[in-house]
Order: C-alpha cells, then sequence, then structure tokens
C-alpha cells in the first residue's frame, strides 16, 4: 500500500468552510443526489495527499416521512463533527433509500470523503419470501457501494461501519471491491477496507476469509483458459494450503487416473493435449483424524469446447469456468483452512480439458466407468457428469459422513432458476436442512430439485450401455436427468449434487458481485462445513 500523508493544515483551513456551506455539499449528478463541484476536482480538495475514505449506514425511517437513523458508528461520527453530517443528509433531497450512497467531502481532516450509505429497514431480519436474511443482504449491497466509490476516488484505504453486523459488512466491502485485472496494464487502485472502530473484530475478521474464499473462486474462474490449465490450478491451490500443517495435497497424473480405472474422466481428458490432473485435498481439522469426513466433489473441466459436438462460438469463452466446481469446493476448502473448522474435509477434483481431436471421445461411443458401468456418450458435451461419475466412486473410499458435489453441469439448470439459486438435487432430508440454511445466511441461495424416478428411466433405457449422458427426450429436464445420471453413481445415504450453472456469472444480478465469474456458492458452502462441524448427529 501507498503511504499517504496527512493534508497540511492549510488545505484543511481550506476545505472546511466549504464543507459548512449548505448550497454545495453534494457531488455533482454523476452520482445519485449530488449537486455542486465536479467528482474530479472535489477528489483532489479532498484527498489529494493523504487520508482515509470512510463508509457510514444509515437506516431507513420506519414510516415515510419519519428522520432516518444512523447506525451507532454514524450517530458518533456525527456527534464528532458537531451535527454537520445531519444537516447535510437533510438539505441534500428525500430520504436515502436502500443500496443508495451519498458522497461528502471535508467533515473531518482524517476521512477527506466519507460516503452515506442506505441500509433499508432497521432490523430487517430473514424474508421468509427470498428465503435469505435481508438485513444482511442490505448491509453487504450497501457497503459494497460504498467502498467502490471510496475506490472511484482513488484513496486507498476505507474505514467501514459494521452496521450492526461486521461479517455482512466485511464480506460486502471484499467481494464489492473485487476484480480481476491481472492482465492489464493499467489497473484500479487497490483499496483495503477496514473496520471502523474496535468493536466486532472477530466477526469481521471472519466476513473478510469468508469474502476472500469466494474472490478465489472468482479468480480462479475468470483467469483465461491458457493461464489456469489442470496442472496450473492444482498449483495454485497446492500454494494456497502451503501454509497450514493440518492439509495434505496430492496432484494425482495421468497414470494415477488410469490404474484406478477411472474410464469415463479419461475418455474426455484424451481429446486435449492438456493433461488431465486428479486433485485430492485432506484437511485435518477435525479432533480425530479418523473422524468421518465431509467429502467435496468438484467438476473440473479448465475448458469446455464441447468436444466433437462442438458449442457455438459465440460466448464459447465464458467455458474457461466450467472448472467453476472444482474452484468453489477447493476454494471453501481453503477458507475451512483458514477458519481453522472443527471437522475433516476431503476435496476431490477431476481436472481436463473438453476438447475435439482426432482422440477425442464420438458420439456414440461406450466408456467404462470406475464401478464398471458403461455409459454411451451421445453428446460429447455433457462431459461433467463423466467426470464427476468416476470421482463420485472414489469419494465411496473415505466413509465420508456425507457428499456434496458442486459443477456448471447443464444448460437446463439456467433455464430453470437463472441466477437467483443454485439448483440442490439431494437423496438428504438432513443434508438439505444443512445447505438450505446456510444459505439463508449467505444471501446464496440454493433451491430443492427433484430426483425422481421419472427421470432416472430416462438415462438408463439407453441401446448400447448401461446408461446413456444425456435422458432419451433431450432437453426435456436436463438439469433432472443429468442429477438422475450421476446417482447412478452414489450408494451413500447422504449425498448432494449442486448444480451451479445458473450462478457461474454475475452481470448485475447480485449488487455487490462487479460484472464477471461470481465464484458462487462457495460460501454457502463455508457456511454448510461450519454448520456441520457443530452438528454431533450421528447421520451414519
Amino acid at each position: 500500500m501507498r503511504s499517504w500523508a496527512r493534508p497540511p493544515a492549510r488545505r484543511a483551513a481550506m476545505l472546511l468552510p466549504w464543507a459548512r456551506g449548505l448550497g454545495a455539499r453534494c457531488l455533482n449528478r454523476q452520482l445519485p443526489l449530488a449537486c455542486g463541484a465536479p467528482l474530479r476536482e472535489r477528489a483532489a480538495r479532498g484527498h489529494g495527499a493523504g487520508g482515509k475514505g470512510l463508509v457510514l449506514g444509515i437506516y431507513s425511517s420506519e414510516k415515510d416521512e419519519g428522520p432516518a437513523q444512523f447506525t451507532s458508528a454514524g450517530d458518533a461520527f456525527d456527534r464528532l463533527v458537531s451535527g454537520k453530517l445531519r444537516e447535510l443528509l437533510a438539505v441534500c433531497g428525500p430520504p436515502l433509500k436502500k443500496g443508495k450512497t451519498r458522497i461528502f467531502h471535508g467533515l473531518h481532516q482524517d476521512f477527506p470523503s466519507v460516503v452515506v450509505v442506505g441500509l433499508g429497514k432497521k432490523n430487517a431480519g430473514v424474508n421468509d419470501q427470498e428465503n435469505w436474511d435481508e438485513g444482511k443482504e442490505n448491509i453487504r449491497a450497501a457497503v459494497a457501494a460504498g467502498c467502490r466509490h471510496i475506490q472511484d476516488l482513488e484513496i486507498p484505504c476505507v474505514e467501514v461501519d459494521p452496521c450492526g453486523d461486521a461479517q455482512a459488512a466485511a464480506e460486502g466491502s471484499v467481494l464489492g471491491l473485487h476484480e480481476y485485472n491481472e492482465l492489464k496494464q493499467k489497473k484500479k487502485l487497490v483499496v483495503t477496507p477496514q473496520l471502523h472502530g474496535s468493536a466486532e473484530s472477530e466477526a469481521w475478521q471472519k466476513g473478510v476469509i469468508y469474502a476472500e474464499g469466494q474472490n478465489l473462486a472468482r479468480y480462479l474462474m475468470e483467469a483465461p483458459a491458457n493461464y489456469i490449465t489442470p496442472i496450473k490450478f492444482a498449483e495454485q491451490i497446492e500454494q494456497k494450503l502451503r501454509s497450514f500443517s493440518n492439509v495434505k495435497v496430492h496432484i494425482r497424473p495421468e497414470s494415477w487416473i488410469a490404474t484406478h480405472q477411472m474410464g469415463a474422466f479419461l475418455s474426455v481428458a484424451k481429446g486435449s493435449a492438456e493433461p488431465p490432473i486428479f486433485l485430492e485435498i485432506h484437511y485435518l481439522g477435525g479432533a480425530n483424524t479418523n473422524d468421518s469426513p465431509l467429502v467435496f466433489v468438484g467438476k473440473g473441466v479448465t475448458f469446455d469446447s464441447g468436444g466433437i459436438s462442438l458449442k457455438p462460438s459465440s460466448g464459447m469463452d465464458a467455458m474457461r469456468a466450467d472448472m467453476g466446481g472444482a474452484a468453489t469446493i477447493c476454494s471453501a476448502i481453503v477458507t475451512a483452512a483458514a477458519l481453522n473448522l472443527p471437522l475433516n474435509i476431503i476435496g476431490l477434483a477431476p481436472l481436463c480439458e473438453n476438447m475435439p481431436s482426432g482422440k477425442a471421445n464420438k458420439p456414440g461411443d461406450v466408456v467404462r466407468a470406475k464401478n464398471g458401468k458403461t455409459i454411451q456418450v451421445d453428446n460429447t458435451d455433457a462431459e461433467g457428469r463423466l467426470l464427476l461419475a468416476d470421482a463420485l466412486c472414489y469419494a465411496h473410499n473415505f466413509n465420508a459422513r456425507a457428499i456434496v458435489n458442486a459443477a456448471t453441469l447443464t444448460g437446463a439448470m439456467d433455464v430453470a432458476l437463472g441466477s437467483a439459486a443454485t439448483g440442490v438435487f439431494t437423496n438428504s432430508s438432513w443434508l438439505w436442512t444443512h445447505l438450505y440454511e446456510a444459505s439463508i445466511l449467505t444471501g446464496d441461495r440454493v433451491w430443492r430439485m427433484p430426483l425422481f424416478e421419472h427421470y432416472t428411466k430416462q438415462v438408463t433405457d439407453c441401446p448400447l450401455a448401461d446408461l446413456s449422458n444425456i435422458g432419451k427426450y433431450s432437453r426435456a429436464g436436463g438439469a433432472c436427468t443429468a442429477a438422475a445420471f450421476l446417482k447412478e453413481f452414489v450408494t451413500a445415504s447422504h449425498w448432494a449434487h449442486l448444480d451451479i450453472a445458473g450462478v457461474m456469472s454475475n452481470k448485475d444480478e447480485v449488487p455487490y458481485l462487479r460484472k464477471g465469474m461470481a465464484g458462487r456458492p462457495t460460501r454457502t458452502l463455508v457456511e454448510f462445513a461450519a454448520r456441520l462441524s457443530q452438528d454431533s448427529h450421528n447421520t451414519k
């Protein structure tokens, strides 16, 4: 971080009289309800030589015409500046709505720029219709907007009001500021968010760790496929986990995969010049290293062209993120290790590319999975389930407490739910309850989908093999037939398949995530693991 000196006294003296003038106290109309000097001019006056930004929250009035209510941090700052912040808000337009912001300059020499953010109703709590904690989501969205305004002003550090929930505030700030610009010469200034005040520091740090976990998944998913190949993906995760003494990382080569008779996985990998990798992670956080682990399995197709069943060229670049399942489960384990969660977790990620070549799978080919079942590959673009079939078979070697797999598996999932929620197919109500309750807290929602025998019949009715890799009615219920296919490789009584295709990327649906790969549902997986670590219920 660059070192910034405090503004000289003379500059501060010039600022403060301007700050007291009620006629020119907001920004111009480049920002909501703004007036006065242009952004760049104000930025030059307000922070050019140093200081921090400050984000403060304000609640909507319970009555439409009543006065808005500051958070405790906002009240304290207003007293510090002799009530001027409240005066400014009163003359800058109507009450601040949820998610909206206003910026003020020159109120205090330590904070040249102060952003007030609308938090909505106080004590909003869980919204049963929306299936999330509305208060937490409001904080995440508002704080993210405030921090981005500070970044636009090129202030390198921002203090953030905990807004009554420091974890949510930390998540909003760290997630909201993240942007993949590794390969650009011109980069945005890196802004460091800090907790304003000393209270709730433990919750703040927890939120930072949760958000950094999701940002790791976003980074891996956003990076070009020639930068994140199977081996480079594995090495990135190994490097992230190197400092933890209770974590072992095994990067299994192609010869190991062949020895373990993962024929379905290898059939996909053989079309690419990039050799496949089977990444295996053991996090031993439990009191007893022999305790049954939670097993995460993630689809790791680092680029999916569709193979011989080639995808349309438009939008194919986004298929660099077809390893989103592997990215989210591996990032969740990195986060669990950072939090020192008291349970054992095993992560399995079959990694390869799906490419067309003279060696690639052809429509109609039959391959054999690890459990001996044969699969007719009727569509080479339904490759993710072939990787997962072998990985799920291998997952049964660990006497798992539960098996949870994540995959950007089907476009049909995106059609069904869009980006609102991850689709969950599970044979366990106990497992579903934990995932659902975790998602309410994180705001990264899940929705239960059917695992009917109706769909199983559509993949087992196959002319040449035990199974077809697509349903016999083609597009009908595509996400459900894909889940039914995976179920044929599961004997565990607590298994869940998370189809994350719909939540792979973000346009503007989640306000505290910028446009790009979303890294969802990493925080929900972490919260789920945390809840599982506290659940002494014997699931065996």
